[in-house]
């Protein structure tokens, strides 16, 4: 039997074999680093989607979120002992109302037929009917009452001192039941008048109590009062 004599190794032939598989382990690396990369971004994209989902989820309101409290419906109504006394139907009405211009929708409740006619001889009808985002302290008919007639009948047949006394109950913007629990606002007769109360009670100046408060028409707030306000003299 013949035998084969194997090639001796020499250091040249073991360098080839170390290049040679070098080679092999070098092509190799880059698919192995791609699979983990996919791997990872694999779950980096689940782990991403799921943070999405939960920030989604916390971002969402729930029904409580979407529905006011009952303090707010509350508030958003008129109160006020003389809030009974207006209409239920019709243009004098709180939904009548809601839709003039203050002046015009004054004039459609009966309980203030005094101011309104007070209002006309000023010549205030289309100042007030066009101004918007007001508040008006409104005294009712019973407020002019409390003057004395010879008073009242000076005043109502001077012009000049009836646009001032009825300007002064004008205050150039919305006055929610909030702001006139202490207040201090400029009117359009220029001067100021305070406010002050809680709850349902609120005076103005001290002295005129608010007996129908929040009463909206298409322009201005209105809060109906029993006492006529005087503008410093």
């Amino acid at each position: 039997m013949r035998t084969t004599a194997r090639a001796p190794h020499t250091p040249r032939t073991r360098r080839t074999r170390r290049l040679a598989l070098a080679l092999v382990a070098a092509a190799a690396l880059p698919l192995s680093l791609t699979a983990c990369s996919d791997g990872g971004d694999d779950k980096s994209k689940d782990q991403d989607s799921g943070a999405d989902s939960s920030a989604s989820a916390e971002e969402k309101p729930g029904p409580s979120d979407e529905q006011p409290s009952s303090a707010d419906n509350a508030m958003a109504k008129p109160f006020g002992m003389a809030c009974s006394t207006v209409p239920k139907e019709g243009s004098g009405s709180f939904d009548g109302m809601a839709k003039d211009p203050v002046a015009t929708a004054a004039s459609n409740n009966p309980a203030l037929s005094t101011l309104v006619a007070a209002v006309k001889k000023a010549g205030l009808v289309d100042t007030l009917n066009s101004a918007e985002n007001i508040t008006v302290f409104a005294p009712t008919n019973e407020a002019f009452d409390k003057i004395p007639k010879a008073d009242l009948e000076k005043v109502m047949n001077d012009k000049a001192m009836l646009t001032k006394v009825l300007t002064y109950h004008v205050v150039g913007q919305p006055l929610s039941p909030e702001k006139l629990a202490n207040g201090s606002y400029p009117t359009l007769e220029k001067s100021k008048l305070t406010t002050a109360g809680s709850g349902a009670s609120f005076k103005v100046n001290d002295s005129a109590q608010v007996v129908c408060g929040d009463v909206k028409t298409s322009n201005a707030t209105v809060h109906i009062i029993d006492s006529v306000l005087m503008p410093p003299m």
